[in-house]
């Protein structure tokens, strides 16, 4: 099967950003929101992108081109003759389900249905459409168009020439992609999950300071971005969200919430989209640790 047109469901930031590598790798994308706003946001967000990309000279073409190929609708019957659909909208098992159940009924029949969730079991997700085997995980990494990584997640369902078809289809996005199985987590949160809430509870221990816990892990270990501004940079709200997946999933100590945590988000810190959270941004460009 050929992957020409591309559906993007959800313009926030990962929708967004599925929607310009794809156009920016050749593909015709329609992007579909609720309403115009955020269609008009991420859309502003996507051309701000590209100008970068051109700036630093590492686009092939210009962004009016790449641009070009993306359309923006708030009709789900535009995404109607779509090859492959990637969801990407809020982390919510019901909301996707609900979602993809009315559109397995306007999309074509061969279509593939793909979901960019980080936590959400494939599998359950697969059971709101009648095309179990055309139904895989495609998770992207924020931000889309600079991490170079994507899961390719497929289930008991899924058949050998749809998840073929979909690896490739990562590669054609200049993506690289690795093969993983609808396990909670996949693999990277399945590593990455309990070593940031280990960071936590180092903290709640007294092991060290914010500060000292993220630059010994960073200049210690050669890690890019420190736990706790990671964990930050990700959302306190997301990263709490998805501990209670996996800990429903596993029932295992390691993956469940630590009390700051939990107190974090119950505060409305989440971390740099609200302002505060293990680092307060009042100064974005120079963050002050919180003594929590």
């Amino acid at each position: 099967m050929e992957i020409k047109k591309v559906g993007v469901l959800g313009c926030g930031l990962m929708g967004s950003g599925i929607a310009q590598v794809a156009g920016t790798a050749g593909f015709d994308v329609t992007v579909l929101e609720v309403e115009q706003k955020y269609l008009d946001k991420g859309f502003a967000g996507i051309e701000k992108s590209l100008a970068k990309l051109a700036e630093k000279g590492t686009l092939k073409e210009s962004p009016e081109a790449v641009r070009g190929r993306l359309k923006g609708s708030t009709k789900q019957e535009e995404l109607a003759d779509c090859d492959i659909v990637i969801e990407a909208v809020i982390e919510n098992l019901q909301e996707k389900k609900k979602m993809y159940g009315t559109l397995d009924a306007i999309i074509k029949k061969d279509a593939i249905f793909a979901s960019n969730t980080s936590s959400i079991s494939i599998t359950e997700l697969m059971t709101a459409t009648r095309r179990p085997e055309r139904f895989i995980g495609l998770h992207f990494f924020n931000p889309v168009p600079l991490m170079k990584l994507v899961e390719v997640v497929r289930t008991i369902a899924t058949a050998d020439n749809v998840y073929e078809t979909a690896y490739e289809f990562s590669r054609k996005l200049g993506k690289v992609p690795v093969r993983t199985s609808d396990k909670t987590g996949f693999i990277v949160n399945r590593l990455l999950v309990p070593y940031l809430l280990d960071a936590i509870r180092a903290y709640e221990e007294g092991v060290g300071s914010i500060e000292d816990i993220d630059n010994a892990m960073k200049l210690g270990c050669g890690y890019p971005m420190r736990p706790f501004t990671l964990l930050d940079f990700v959302g306190l709200d997301t990263t709490y969200y998805i501990t209670h997946v996996m800990y429903d999933e596993f029932k295992e100590q390691r993956f469940a919430s630590p009390p700051l945590l939990k107190r974090l988000v119950m505060a409305g810190w989440y971390g740099r989209k609200s302002g505060k959270g293990f680092y307060d941004y009042s100064d974005p460009n120079s963050p002050k640790a919180n003594r929590l």
